[in-house]
């Protein structure tokens, strides 16, 4: 397939998009052809088609590639035909682009062309139509943000003249009682209504907030790659602050308004994205109920519940992502990376248990967490499913759980009574003994 008329998409290692600073995710659907009335063109087929505040995006779920058409360089938006021979076949949406003299589809074309958006699965032309006409409206690739501030030289703010004007009449009889209901009603009336703008303007500026952090963090990664001799305490502060960063917000967050029916398998490679950096920093394994909320505060004011998460969860089995949901047999549900084997985590909990220490007390879910580098609960997991495998045995005290290797691998059914002079049994009685 020769695509060399649109310019190529970046796409993380789920198959979500990467996003422009300031763009947002509108509209996406599936099943979708994108065709040029030029013959020496090769259209795309089947695809998944996603409209954002800035490009007209077409990705390849299969081949994990994807390519973009600027809206700036359209130039108009036909509406879908209406007539008996389209009610038999697939809806299309035309566009008028400005093509560059190369061919490539581009904002400073010398000429124009026709592009078609073809609809093959179950999808809403006009509703499409309707947002394309919106984002092209709206041309917020162009938008540009400005503070306006009103201090004096002094740094007060001046009062309005209304306020400085305003006199208070005294309170006396039935009539000042009554006036003074009214202006604390209306008073009320204003307190809601400054807070509720209060609210859209905060929910508005999110996302300008989660473009300063996207700012920030990049100037960080500019400036660590530029200077390689900077002190050690320096790099490790820049590096808490990257990672600060990255937890403030998603760019562009998937919705249900925007994704419609793709909403759960867009989100799940949103979700495998994000959980790599909390993976990373909690040793490979976090629980479910943590991502959570780490997810939540990352979306800002779009939340999920907790049936679409673990709905995201289970269709990573259907992708291919570098990460699963595992449940343990207590019930217990984590995300765990794939490049994170038990075999790993049960050789450092036999070496912990083998030390003169463990041999003689055993190793609590909290001495396995250290050592692991994950909570203590999930540490609980691992030693219960080692135990299971005939690694650990297991004793309960009022103090808690203890577990200890596993001697009983050492007998030999023949000459239970020989000492071997190696392996875990000689180290635990050489402990003991040591003990008094």
């Amino acid at each position: 397939m020769s695509a060399n008329w649109l310019p190529p998409v970046s796409l993380t290692a789920s198959g979500r998009p990467v996003f422009l600073p300031g763009e947002v995710e509108r509209c996406l659907l599936p099943a979708v052809d994108l065709e040029s009335e030029n013959p020496g063109l090769s259209p795309f087929r089947s695809g998944l088609l996603v409209l954002t505040s800035h490009r007209l995006l077409w990705i390849d779920e299969q081949s994990a590639a994807g390519f973009a058409v600027p809206l700036a360089a359209v130039v108009h938006a036909y509406p879908p035909k209406k007539s008996i021979r389209s009610m038999f076949a697939s809806p299309r949406i035309r566009a008028q682009v400005s093509v560059s003299p190369d061919g490539r589809i581009s904002e400073d074309g010398v000429r124009s062309e026709v592009i078609t958006v073809v609809m093959r699965g179950k999808n809403d032309p006009d509703a499409f139509y309707g947002r394309l006409l919106e984002v092209l409206r709206s041309r917020q690739w162009e938008a540009v943000v400005v503070a306006e501030t009103r201090n004096t030289d002094s740094g007060i703010a001046e009062p309005s003249m209304a306020a400085a004007a305003r006199v208070r009449m005294p309170v006396v009889g039935v009539s000042g009682i009554l006036r003074k209901e009214q202006e604390l009603w209306e008073s009320t009336d204003k307190s809601l209504q400054e807070a509720f703008q209060d609210l859209n303007a905060l929910m508005s500026k999110a996302k300008d907030m989660v473009q300063l952090a996207e700012k920030m963090r990049l100037k960080l990664l500019s400036s660590s790659s530029a200077s390689g001799n900077a002190e050690d305490e320096e790099m490790g502060s820049k590096q808490e602050m990257q990672d600060w960063l990255l937890s403030v917000g998603i760019v562009s967050p998937v919705t249900k308004e925007s994704a419609g029916a793709l909403y759960h398998q867009q989100l799940s490679r949103e979700l495998a994205d994000f959980v790599k950096l909390p993976l990373e920093r909690a040793g490979g394994m976090i629980a479910l109920v943590d991502v959570y909320c780490l997810f939540n505060r990352a979306r800002g004011t779009a939340l999920i519940s907790p049936d679409d998460l673990l709905q995201a969860c289970t269709l990573w089995e259907k992708f291919d992502v570098p990460v699963m949901l595992r449940k343990f047999d207590s019930g217990v549900m984590v995300i765990q990376s794939k490049a994170r084997r038990d075999e790993e985590v049960f050789a450092r909990i036999a070496s912990l248990a083998q030390k003169p220490d463990a041999l003689r007390t055993g190793i609590s879910p909290s001495d396995a967490a250290l050592t692991l580098g994950i909570a203590p609960a999930l540490a609980k997991e691992h030693l219960l499913t080692a135990e299971s495998k005939g690694l650990l045995c297991r004793d309960v005290s009022p103090d808690g759980f203890r577990f200890f290797i596993n001697l009983f691998t050492e007998i030999d059914p023949n000459d239970i009574y020989m000492n071997k002079n190696n392996g875990p049994a000689h180290v635990w009685s050489s402990a003991v003994s040591l003990s008094g």
